[in-house]
């Protein structure tokens, strides 16, 4: 395996890891919430509350601002700009507004349906794709408009004259002084 693809893969690896940080941190709050219910014997209206809608709408946001990023950072998309276009409507028609919609409906006076109970968690499981995609294509559009013209090639011989000498600490000697 070449340093290029190590670094490649080791850069893949840590925007997994951050990615899905992100979403712990956003679902921390509602696993305490949970946590609580579950302690005070009310289990059973878990999916019956709107905090996982709360939590879709939450993730389906922050997935617009990352398309939305993603969008900005580079002028020359061409026909992936469509694409991306595409992913801010689904994400606006698929997630962001139905979670609202039940946000809503849940929070009136009216009897919840059953079926909240199985919408809720599918809204969050694509909430959190939808999110991860978000952050993987605004990554491969950041680090492209990173790249030098010359593509990779350049870059690797940048790296290489741009190269230098390791910081040199000043030892003590025995007598006090640094030499």
């Amino acid at each position: 395996m070449s340093g290029n693809s190590r670094h490649s893969e080791s850069q893949s690896l840590s925007t997994i890891y951050g990615t899905y940080a992100d979403v712990l941190f956003v679902l921390f709050p509602f696993l305490v919430i949970f946590m609580q219910r579950l302690w005070d014997g009310q289990l059973a209206d878990v999916l019956l509350r709107p905090d996982l809608s709360i939590a879709a709408a939450i993730l389906a946001g922050l997935a617009i601002g990352k398309f939305v990023l993603g969008l900005v950072s580079d002028r020359d998309l061409g026909q992936f700009r469509e694409r991306i276009v595409f992913f801010i409507a689904l994400t606006l028609f698929v997630v962001l507004g139905p979670s609202i919609i039940l946000i809503l409906s849940i929070l009136g006076d009216r009897e919840v349906p059953g079926f909240v109970a199985f919408v809720q968690p599918v809204l969050l499981v694509v909430s959190i794709s939808l999110y991860t995609t978000a952050i993987t294509i605004s990554n491969i559009l950041t680090r492209a408009s990173d790249e030098p013209e010359g593509g990779p090639e350049r870059e690797e011989n940048q790296t290489q004259s741009a190269r230098h000498e390791p910081l040199v600490i000043p030892r003590r000697s025995t007598n006090g002084e640094a030499s």
